[in-house]
């Protein structure tokens, strides 16, 4: 049988875009940040997609898991090229800006399905870098990896220790005689589990290890480690590592496991912007132990905006168009089926959905601002603001993570059958999103933490101290309970007050 695909809008569709009561364009234009950043967000997508080298040849469900890598191999090579193209193109230079749009949870994702076993270079490897090491650290490993002349990932999480990374197993002791640190996998619970691209693709990693020295232990610290021979990709003496095999999704991310046995790196190899390691084994403490998070507090950040808030916005697009052209049951007899976007049960479904993917987005942008605002503190030794920023990350990942996988699955179920298809893309969707409710922090415990932080605030309230701005509502306790108007500002006063008790 062949069937011709119509290539205009459906016209159930387009009747629907008439009524809308405000202008599109101006929404489009206030969520990009401006009109001239609509334009530009429209030209990278189509300097992109456009590309049908990107354009699969067989679906990808239909592939091998080897298979599946390969492509998403040879994509994120296409895709590298690309953006050095466009930079070259629009003279821009290097831009971390560039590499979030392109790697994040939009056009990412329509380019490559499942995700890139490169992603962590940019997202952790290359952070951690810059976060983390000394200026002249920076000097020599910015400019390899930026130029990929070599790819790392980050290696914190064990096999038998995740959110609890105090537990970490991994060791490093350092060697005076040879200005040296030693890394050993002690057991088999510490063979570091789950990082992105190192199955077959990285030959570097930020090792997060327990730092010994002068026969003491000084907690986690990060490291530098080389995995794998530069021309060969053979994995280096004393390496142990390999892919750790087929997962719900992300399955072209190419998590692997590694383990070390008496690996020796130099000195050096220590990120020291913080802590330090002296060349006769003299332990420098940082300023703050938390700074070694960072990492973790910048991925988090990212999440919530380029996962979660990213994710359910596709999600809820494609159930809303569904439901515009899905029409069903015969409400009297000779007329027309109703659009099922009409029911009010679809409703309550997607209603609810369209306005938490908005929630998190504008949630998304205020964290970023605090964020960047906390790190510029942080270069000028303010550390003021890191408790608060800790707490806010923790609390967003948590609960934009489980909201939106949540919505998701309800989008899903709200598009019938045809929800149930891979070629709705609420299969790969919910994956994606799910995955995010564990890694970096599994949500039950970065509850934990929110409320641990709440709870200091509210003994600092009771003995007279200041609040940071976030937690300021906690003072409305025991005021008297305002009448309530239809407005923003009443309906703040009051998620305050409900939240004070």
């Amino acid at each position: 049988m062949n069937v011709k695909i119509p290539s205009t809008v459906n016209v159930d569709l387009a009747n629907e875009r008439k009524k809308c009561t405000f202008n599109p364009v101006e929404l489009t234009y206030f969520l990009d940040g401006g009109e001239e950043k609509t334009r530009e967000r429209r030209e990278l997508e189509t300097f992109f997609l456009s590309d049908s080298q990107f354009l699969d040849k067989i679906p990808t469900d239909y592939l091998s898991h080897k298979e599946k890598y390969q492509i998403a191999v040879k994509k994120s090579c296409m895709l590298f090229r690309k953006i050095k193209e466009y930079q070259e193109k629009k003279g821009t230079g290097t831009s971390v800006a560039l590499f979030s749009s392109v790697l994040g949870g939009m056009l990412g994702s329509a380019l490559i399905k499942d995700s890139t076993p490169f992603s962590l270079h940019y997202v952790m490897f290359l952070p951690t870098i810059l976060g983390q090491a000394s200026e002249e650290q920076q000097y020599h490993w910015l400019t390899r990896a930026w130029n990929f002349e070599i790819l790392g990932t980050y290696a914190q999480t064990e096999l038998g220790h995740g959110t609890f990374i105090r537990g970490l197993e991994t060791e490093a002791r350092y060697d005076p005689s040879k200005e040296e640190f030693i890394l050993n996998s002690p057991t088999l619970t510490s063979f570091k589990w789950w990082p992105g691209g190192l199955g077959q693709t990285c030959n570097y990693a930020v090792v997060v290890a327990q730092l010994y020295t002068q026969g003491k232990c000084h907690g986690i610290h990060p490291f530098i480690v080389q995995l794998r021979d530069e021309e060969t990709h053979m994995p280096l003496p004393g390496i142990s590592i390999g892919e750790i095999g087929s997962k719900l999704g992300m399955n072209t991310v190419n998590n692997g496991y590694l383990g070390f046995k008496n690996v020796r790196i130099p000195r050096n190899n220590m990120l020291m912007k913080n802590a330090q390691v002296l060349k006769d084994g003299t332990y420098v403490k940082s300023k703050n132990d938390k700074l070694t998070y960072g990492t973790m507090i910048f991925v988090r950040v990212s999440l919530v905006k380029n996962v979660a808030a990213a994710f359910l916005s596709k999600a809820v697009t494609i159930a809303t168009r569904y439901s515009a052209v899905r029409r069903q049951s015969e409400m009297k007899p000779g007329e027309r089926e109703p659009q099922i976007l009409d029911y009010k049960t679809q409703q309550y479904k997607l209603f609810p959905a369209i306005a938490t993917s908005y929630a998190l987005r504008f949630s998304a942008d205020w964290l970023w601002d605090i964020y960047n605002s906390v790190n510029a503190d942080l270069e000028k030794g303010n550390m003021g603001g890191l408790p608060e920023l800790h707490a806010m990350s923790c609390c967003l990942k948590a609960v934009s993570t489980s909201d939106s996988a949540t919505f998701i699955e309800v989008c899903r179920r709200s598009c019938g059958g045809h929800g149930y298809m891979n070629s709705s893309n609420f299969p790969n969707t919910y994956g994606m999103v799910t995955a995010a409710e564990t890694y970096e922090g599994e949500n039950t415990v970065l509850y934990l933490q929110t409320a641990r932080f709440l709870i200091k605030a509210w003994n600092q309230l009771k003995s007279g101290g200041l609040l940071s701005s976030t937690v300021t509502y906690l003072g409305k306790i025991g005021a008297p309970k305002s009448q309530y108007v239809h407005s923003l500002d009443s309906l703040l006063q009051a998620y305050q007050q409900v939240a004070a008790g």
